[in-house]
């Protein structure tokens, strides 16, 4: 059975994600933590080289986590003293964007909730917010007008592309964290309700001390081509008929992405691929995905979808996909996902510009 994914972003072929354990998969917390602070800090400082997918609307993110400073005693009795703290609000998974800016607030016009998220500190400097500025995500059940006009509190979809990076990646951050408290309340050893600790990237269970760190749920996605350089694209039987997407779904246990790609896709469409070729990443937090994209070459061209999952499976050319869509007959994926992402990769520029002369 396939989870409900709206908008057409991705294929996902999996119901149950796999099953996540409460051990540090480093063998201890301080390497987990270091290990993370460390990747982010290497990308914010420019030295990670961009692979083929180039930047991702979600995966710009710059801000230093600061996985070190999360375990500081009094951690928000320190942040809450500080007046330079600035508060993101979140609500439903929604936050108040004015101006293509994140409402960011001062500390002291914040009530300190009961378990405040402390998500890092900014790198790049604002205007209004110098470098090493500490951010701390304040979560309501409800949105809070107080704070912004109600209809300023839009979805991470909706605001990531207009977003500076360093607060589209503050947007994403907030709402994946925000997910795995939503869904990790209790102890999976023991039933216990744990507690958060570490500026709530550990819960800690009050019964046996076992420790939970958060999870992310690898997803592979992949554009499939054949000897003519025409795209494989399916439509989901649980979205509108033309609505037409790359294939994709969750990496099982013990399993390579490598392995992945060929398994969903012949799964999928009863097409065969090989060389799979990564070329980019980025989180899809809804609830708690990493994306992971290929591309792959079909061994064969007669696709048949599986009649269950899929309703229908079908070759593209560049052509025949530009006039689909400009003349309201197809649809594809959105622009915040990394499906739309491979597909302009594949099809070389943007899906509204006519395809370039030379290729089918």
């Amino acid at each position: 059975m396939r989870p409900n994914v709206p908008d057409g972003e991705s294929l996902l072929a999996i119901t149950i994600p796999p099953e996540k354990c409460s051990e540090c998969p480093f063998g201890g917390a301080g390497p987990y933590r270091r290990n993370m602070t460390q990747a982010v800090g290497m990308q914010a400082a420019g030295t990670a080289s961009l692979p083929p997918l180039g930047s991702l609307p979600l995966a710009r993110g710059t801000a230093d986590r600061g996985s070190t400073f999360r375990t500081t005693p009094d951690l928000f009795d320190r942040l809450w003293e500080e007046p330079g703290t600035r508060i993101l609000h979140l609500a439903q998974l929604r936050a108040p964007v004015q101006q293509r800016r994140l409402v960011l607030s001062p500390v002291s016009e914040v009530a300190r909730p009961e378990n405040p998220i402390y998500l890092g500190s900014t790198v790049e400097p604002t205007p209004d917010l110098p470098s090493g500025t500490h951010i701390v995500l304040v979560q309501y059940e409800e949105v809070q007008p107080e704070v912004s006009p109600e209809e300023s509190w839009v979805t991470l979809r909706d605001a990531a592309a207009e977003l500076t990076p360093q607060e589209s990646g503050l947007f994403v951050e907030a709402v994946a964290i925000s997910n795995w408290h939503a869904t990790h309340t209790h102890c999976p050893r023991c039933g216990q309700r744990t507690d958060p600790i570490d500026g709530g990237w550990v819960r800690r269970c009050p019964a046996d001390e076992s420790q939970h760190f958060p999870r992310t749920d690898p997803a592979i996605i992949v554009t499939v081509t054949d000897e003519e350089d025409r795209l494989l694209l399916g439509s989901s039987a649980a979205w509108p008929e033309n609505r037409f997407s790359t294939l994709a779904g969750f990496v099982e246990p013990g399993e390579s992405l490598e392995a992945a790609v060929i398994r969903e896709v012949e799964e999928e469409s009863g097409i065969v691929v090989h060389s799979p070729t990564y070329l980019g990443s980025q989180p899809w937090p809804f609830p708690a995905s990493l994306m992971l994209g290929f591309t792959a070459r079909a061994s064969h061209a007669e696709p048949v979808a599986d009649g269950v999952e899929i309703r229908e499976v079908r070759w593209f050319t560049r052509e025949e996909l530009f006039v689909g869509l400009r003349e309201e007959r197809l649809s594809v994926a959105s622009g915040a996902s990394i499906a739309r992402a491979l597909i302009e990769n594949w099809y070389g520029g943007p899906l509204d510009e006519e395809p370039s002369a030379g290729r089918p």
